[in-house]
């Protein structure tokens, strides 16, 4: 088992992918000191560790830098034994990542265009293809968790979908994510932020809610 000494995160508060990282630690028990970043004065060490994205999460385990959170969350299931995050089964951990990538390479990017992007059209575009994205996960979705009757891997990647998504539709008043259109992703949002790990490393609802408000409000007044 490796160390849990010299454990550190490179963090900020309010991140989804940095959550990721805090989950996976707090799931396997380790002791890690929390590093608090800026996004707009990012510290020298934060620039040293990872120097090719310049952005956190960034796990140091004695000295040495993992960076991207879902290669963090899969260092920490290979670095300490305990809970097992990812899949024992080869083909269901193929799984696990392939969706994982769905997730940030396909529905993040959707749900950005349909919040942020300042063409009209565009945000259209971005909202169908979000909601296209969330009907094939909540199709893939078979058991209470991804991971079957315990989180792993997935259930962590996608955390954003029952926590994020729903704060950034409320503030900017979209039509993205109902629990009529996805029954399955409804009802396993509700299991895992009742997680007692998860419960412990979300961020403050409201502090989120207001801080989208206002990024909404501020493109709404740059038009």
């Amino acid at each position: 088992m490796a160390s849990n000494q010299q454990v550190k995160l490179f963090g900020i508060v309010g991140s989804p992918v940095v959550t990721r990282a805090e989950i996976a630690l707090k799931l396997k028990g380790v002791e890690y000191e929390y590093v608090h970043e800026s996004l707009t004065n990012k510290s020298d060490l934060l620039l040293k560790y990872n120097p090719v994205h310049k952005k956190v999460p960034v796990l140091l385990h004695n000295e040495k830098p993992i960076c991207e959170s879902l290669v963090v969350v899969e260092y920490v299931d290979e670095a300490w034994t305990g809970y097992p995050i990812l899949p024992s089964d080869p083909y269901d951990r193929a799984l696990a990542r392939f969706w994982s990538r769905f997730i940030d390479d396909k529905l993040l990017p959707a749900v950005f265009k349909a919040a942020w992007n300042p063409d009209v059209k565009e945000r259209e575009k971005g909202a169908e293809e979000a909601r296209e994205a969330l009907k094939i996960l909540d199709n893939e979705l078979k058991g209470k968790f991804f991971n079957g009757d315990s989180i792993g891997f997935l259930d962590i990647a996608a955390l954003v979908i029952a926590f994020w998504m729903p704060i950034i539709q409320e503030a900017g008043g979209l039509d993205l994510y109902s629990a009529e259109r996805y029954p399955k992703l409804e009802k396993w949002g509700q299991e895992i932020l009742n997680h007692p790990v998860v419960k412990g490393v979300l961020p403050p609802r409201e502090h989120l809610l207001a801080s989208f408000k206002t990024r909404f409000q501020s493109i709404a007044a740059s038009k």
